[in-house]
């Protein structure tokens, strides 16, 4: 009797190892089921137009293999400097960001959750109105003409208009302004999932506020910092409405310059070219920027 109890428990086990199986195979079919429109989305909108943009880089008119267009850019020095200036306006994007998004997070972050959406919402809300309006707002404020340069020099501050818009200044300030909700998301989420009785812990033992801010707070809010400003970084690096109206053809950036191979030369190969070192770039960027931020998260913990 001993032995057939044991034998109907081993044939159980196994018809429920079998069903278990079953039951995970059925959920990752389930799961591939409902994956698979992304994935076609994602293979027509994004895998086969960056193909067909590598296929247009080496391949002349004529289908012959040609890597002219990529030797074309390495010898250029006007395309050196295009690519220094796109990473500088970017990177002092993210450091704008950072500037003015990490210390207003966290005054967000220690409010009333009922206070707390206020802020929220004014953050959001440039959300609402478009790009090209927030980028002439800023030319209206900062040209010649322009509200501040009419204030300033109404009050005796300044004897002539200053030189506001259409440069690197313009720019950044225009960028900034897009960029930092993006910027602050992230980096909210991070501080509000931190334990405040930590940040409690560290007063009780005597610590000052800011010498807490410096040195558990932040570093416990570190991975979404280095989230949003990864995300600010590669998205500033695609911008082209804000830089060329308040650049106002002083600053050429990357995608200023594949637009004007299209428009003015209906150069495909160069264009080509340009966005696929573009697209190298930032995700290159992207995967330093990840590691980057699974190393903080560690070293956090």
């Amino acid at each position: 009797m001993a032995d057939m109890a044991l034998a109907g428990n081993v044939r159980l086990e196994g018809l429920n190892r079998r069903g278990l199986a079953r039951d995970a195979t059925y959920e990752r079919l389930l799961a591939l089921g409902f994956t698979l429109p992304c994935l076609l989305v994602v293979a027509i909108a994004v895998a086969i137009p960056c193909g067909w943009l590598f296929y247009l880089s080496i391949f002349g008119a004529d289908g012959s293999l040609s890597f002219e267009n990529y030797q074309r850019i390495i010898d250029g020095a006007s395309y050196a400097r295009i690519f220094m200036t796109t990473f500088q306006v970017s990177l002092l994007t993210v450091l704008a960001c950072v500037v003015i998004g990490v210390p207003f997070a966290a005054f967000i972050s220690g409010l009333e959750q009922r206070k707390a959406v206020w802020f929220l919402a004014a953050i959001l809300l440039p959300f609402w109105t478009s790009l090209l309006v927030r980028a002439y707002s800023w030319l209206v404020l900062l040209q010649r003409g322009g509200i501040v340069n009419s204030t300033l020099m109404s009050l005796g501050i300044i004897d002539e208009p200053l030189q506001l818009a259409f440069n690197h200044f313009a720019t950044i300030l225009g960028m900034t302004h897009i960029m930092l909700p993006i910027f602050i998301l992230p980096v909210l989420g991070a501080m509000r999932a931190i334990d405040r009785n930590i940040i409690r812990a560290s007063a009780s033992l005597g610590a000052t506020r800011s010498f807490t801010f410096r040195t558990v707070f932040l570093p416990l809010a570190s991975p979404g910092i280095a989230a949003g400003a990864i995300l600010v970084f590669v998205m500033s690096l695609g911008f082209y409405v804000t830089p060329a109206i308040l650049g106002g053809g002083n600053v050429t950036v990357i995608s200023m310059r594949i637009a004007r191979s299209l428009s003015n030369f209906s150069n495909w190969g160069a264009a080509s070219a340009l966005g696929v070192l573009m697209l190298v770039f930032t995700g290159t960027v992207f995967l330093l920027g990840y590691a980057l931020q699974r190393f903080i998260a560690r070293k956090a913990i």
